[in-house]
Order: C-alpha cells, then structure tokens, then sequence
C-alpha cells in the first residue's frame, strides 16, 4: 500500500484521519467538506481527513483530495440556470391534477421544479390552476410547468391546452404519452423561439418531452417536420421567424427518460433505456450541429437515494419523480388512497388498460394491493376485444360487469355517458350510434375514468375499483422510510422527500467516490436515513 502514488502530504489540525471501518463509515456524509485521502505510513491503510492542510515534509502521504461536494451539483449545471432552479429535481405531472397546484407551487418555492398535472381536466380547471400558481410563484425568480398530454381521439382539447398555455405564458410543459409529432405540441415549442442579442438562437417556451422509445425521442430531438411548420405558418399559428428558426433547433431540449414508471410506462429498465437515448442524442446533435444542449433526465423508480445516485451516475441531467408524491400529503388523492399506497411492496403493482388510450390497448401501471381494478378494466378490455356489441356479450358476462364493475345497467351507463360526449364531442355520440362496438368502448373508458376520480374523491363504496397509478418506487420507498419519520404518509410533504432523496444521493455520490479512491467504506457507508432536513 506504501507504494501508492501520492500528490504530496497532509498534516492534520484539529482532527485527525480516520482509518477503521467504524469511523469511515460516517465520513461519506460529511460531503460539504473537502475530503484527504491519505495513507497511514504505519499499516499502509488508506484513509480520510478533514481540515488540515497540505504539507511539504512532515504529515500523511497524500493520494488526493475531494472538493466539496452539494446536492445541487449532481445533475448538468446548466439545468439549474436555464430552469432556475436549486437542485436537479422534478416532480411529474400526475393526471387529474393529483399533482396539485400546492404540490407545484411548495416544491417551486423549495428549489425544485413542478410540473401540474394537467391530463385528463377541462380547460377551465386547467385555467383555475394556472392562474393560482402565477399568483404565488414569481416568474424571474421560480419556475413552475403544466402538463400536455397527447389526445389522439381529442385533438381539439390538446389544441385547446397549447392555446391557454401561449396565452397564459405557461413557459414550461411536460409533454407526455406522445408517439408521434403533433402540430399543436410543435406549435408550443416553436412559439417561443427568437433571435438574441449575440446572435444565438433562444427559447421562451421549454418542452420537456416525456420518452420511453428510441424512435419517439429521435422525432422530438430532431427539427420539426418542415410540411408541419409549413402548415402552422400558413394558418397564422408561427411567425415567419419562428419557422425559420425551427430548422435549427430540436423540438424539446429536455427529455424526461422513463423506465418503469407509474401510469404510462414501457416498463423499460432504467440502466439499459438511458445509455441507448443517450448514444441517439450525441448522433442527433452531431448531425444536426445543434448549437443548444439537449439535457437527459431520467424517471421510473426513484424510489430511494441509491436510485436516485444511480440515475445522476448515468449521466441525468436532472431526476423525476411521480408515485412517491402521489402518497405526498400536498398530492390531490385522498388520504385513503395515500394509506393504501403507503402500504404497497415492490410487487404490488401491475399492468391494466389505458382510459384515454383503451381502443389501442394501451396500458398504465397502477396499484394492485388493495383494490381490484386493474383486474376489472382487463376484463372490459377482454371483452370488447373479443365483441362487436353489448348485445352480443353472454348474459352471465353482462351480469358480472353491471353487477360487479359498472354498478347499474349497461343501458344507464350509456346514457350517461352519452350525455358526457354530448357536451364534450358530439361526434363522439354520433359514431357510437352507428357503432356499437365504439358505444361498448366509450362505457368502459368512463369506468376506467372514472376509477381515478374516485380514488382522488375517497368515494368509499367504490374502493375496489379505486385506480391508483403506482411505480414499484413506490415499494422501495416504503421500505427505505420505515421506521423514520417518513413512515406516515401524513408526515410525507413533497418537499421533504425530495430534499431527503436528493441528499442522500449525494451522501452516496460521496461514498462512491471515496471507495473508488480505494478507501475501504463498510456497508453502512452507503446507507443515508430520512431525516428532516431543510
């Protein structure tokens, strides 16, 4: 060990290095100090100092020192000055505004970036929103988002949303469930796109685009499809500027790389999907010669700081969190639903039909212990698979879904929701009653939208169909928070799980640092308990 190669010496002041597995084990915490790496000249043991300074003679064979090191730090620097934000730290847009505008505005005032869950509102509820967090969060100082959420079956409300967004100067959106390009999340982007001063092209509006699939990313990280912007110019929606700029620039330069999430996930694993984007962008910037970064984040079991640490090693910008804030007691559901989630183990989740997405057969990943709904929406989706009609499904089959999912007649479901889509896209009314296998579809998405609200309500007599999106992060947290202060889901604030997860990350950072430096760290290096911390 004598033999290491060494920088110089170090000489202790107050505190002497450490050396025994007992006392190394606290010393990854201590990351806001620069931390010795040093070798004891008797045993030849490595070990770390604090304090002290560099010597020329006497003192410790010094191997190399570790500056200090802060949470806000982990992520790309440039996240944090472009976004105005402290730490590298998201928390996701859960539809149904579960990601409530208290949960945006406490985690904005924290440090951190928020985004509302705007899927799945009205318009005017989304207004409401908007309008509430402008008047608490100040726009040159704290910056907040709203989410996007891709409407294949109702453009018009897609479109609706990008319209309030560039009126209300909403300057960051979550783009989210998006296979493919639409005009209105291009029209976002490229609204905000001019010249600076220095000549550099800059952006009002940021896009973070939420993304499972290489080819997905590639659309959005490449420049705007040129028959696209040909056609938001020629309808007034771009200015002659913007069109031209946008040849130059990615769609979104924020890109939220979700492995297996709650909700809508490809339940990818993070360590393979993450290096694979990452590879897709240095092509894409090299071929286009983008002048802007393109910054990586990453999604889907953020459970704990260990797995928080391991998305920052792969290089994320920034790390994003959703089921966790779900059980947060700033998130929209009701606190029977929080008990239920703070009860889940890293196995009780499970895959069950998309409302918004149902015809496709799109799946979300939600919460299976305590309820039975996932089981229930893939019976509905079984059997409008497999027929054309209600008519057609067996008597004892349509006794079991109105008896046991619906709670009424099929008939009475159609009325109500008819008089939904009345209101909402009469088209809608229109197509069901030539087709019946769309009027089936149309009341089995109402249940499976209906599922959520109930969660978010606490209606009790439904709570066997309550549909909770959950993550298996959600089971890792449980686990890391038991026995500390983070156990009760009444004491889960937003902020205070970040502010844990994130400085814990960066306690394990540290750790790693320290043994890759070939200091001999225990185990119980790498473990950082929930503490209340501000």
């Amino acid at each position: 060990m004598a033999s290491l190669p060494t920088v110089g010496r170090w000489s202790p002041q107050t505190e002497q290095p450490v050396f025994s597995p007992q006392n190394l084990s606290h010393v990854s915490h201590r990351i806001r100090e620069a931390a010795h790496i040093v070798i004891d000249p008797k045993s030849g043991s490595i070990g770390v100092g604090f304090g002290g300074r560099y010597a020329s003679a006497d003192g410790f064979p010094l191997i190399g020192s570790l500056a200090p090191l802060y949470p806000e730090w982990l992520g790309d620097r440039s996240f944090n000055e472009v976004h105005h934000t402290r730490f590298p730290y998201v928390s996701g847009a859960m539809a149904n505004g579960i990601a409530t505008e208290e949960l945006v505005i406490s985690m904005g005032k924290a440090g951190f970036l928020g985004f509302f869950g705007a899927a799945g509102l009205e318009p005017k509820r989304v207004l409401q929103a908007v309008t509430t967090i402008k008047g608490e969060l100040d726009p040159q100082r704290i910056s907040w988002g709203s989410n996007l959420i891709h409407s294949p079956n109702e453009p018009q409300l897609e479109e609706a949303i990008v319209d309030l967004y560039l009126r209300q100067q909403v300057r960051r959106v979550s783009a989210a469930a998006y296979m493919k390009l639409t005009p209105h999340v291009v029209r976002y982007a490229v609204s905000g796109l001019y010249v600076k001063q220095n000549g550099q092209i800059g952006r009002k509006n940021h896009l973070f685009a939420k993304i499972s699939r290489p080819e997905v990313a590639q659309r959005f990280m490449s420049p705007a499809p040129t028959e696209m912007i040909q056609a938001l110019l020629q309808a007034g929606r771009i200015t002659q500027q913007q069109a031209k700029l946008a040849q130059y620039v990615a769609v979104a330069e924020d890109y939220t790389i979700e492995s297996d999430s709650g909700g809508h996930t490809d339940n990818q694993p993070l360590g393979s999907l993450f290096p694979c984007i990452a590879s897709l962008r240095d092509e894409i910037i090299e071929k286009y010669r983008y002048q802007r970064p393109i910054r990586l984040g990453a999604a889907g079991g953020l459970g704990t700081p260990k797995a928080v640490a391991s998305a920052f090693a792969l290089g994320a910008a920034y790390v994003v969190t959703g089921s966790i804030n779900q059980g947060c007691v700033e998130s929209g559901l009701d606190p029977i639903g929080k008990e239920m989630l703070a009860k889940a183990d890293l196995a009780d989740v499970v895959m069950a039909p998309a409302a918004d997405m149902f015809e496709l057969g799109v799946e979300v990943q939600v919460l299976r212990r305590g309820t039975m709904f996932a089981i229930r929406a893939k019976k509905l989706h079984h059997l409008y698979r497999t027929y054309d009609a209600w008519e057609k499904v067996p008597p004892t089959e349509k006794n079991q879904v109105e008896k046991q999912i619906l709670g009424r007649s099929f008939s009475s479901s159609w009325a109500d929701t008819k008089s939904y889509w009345l209101n909402r896209d009469p088209s809608e009314v229109s197509r069901a009653e030539k087709d019946p296998k769309h009027q089936m579809a149309l009341v089995f998405r109402a249940y499976l939208g209906q599922s959520s609200k109930w969660a978010i309500r606490g209606d009790k007599d439904r709570i066997m169909d309550y549909q909770i999106w959950c993550g298996p992060a959600m089971g890792a947290f449980n686990r890391w928070a038991k026995g500390s202060f983070l156990q009760s889901p009444s004491r889960r604030s937003a902020t205070q799980v970040a502010l844990n997860l994130i400085e814990g990350a960066a306690v394990l950072t540290r750790a790693h640092q320290l043994r890759s430096y070939g200091v001999a760290l225990p185990d119980s290096a790498f473990v950082f308990r929930p503490r209340p911390l501000e």
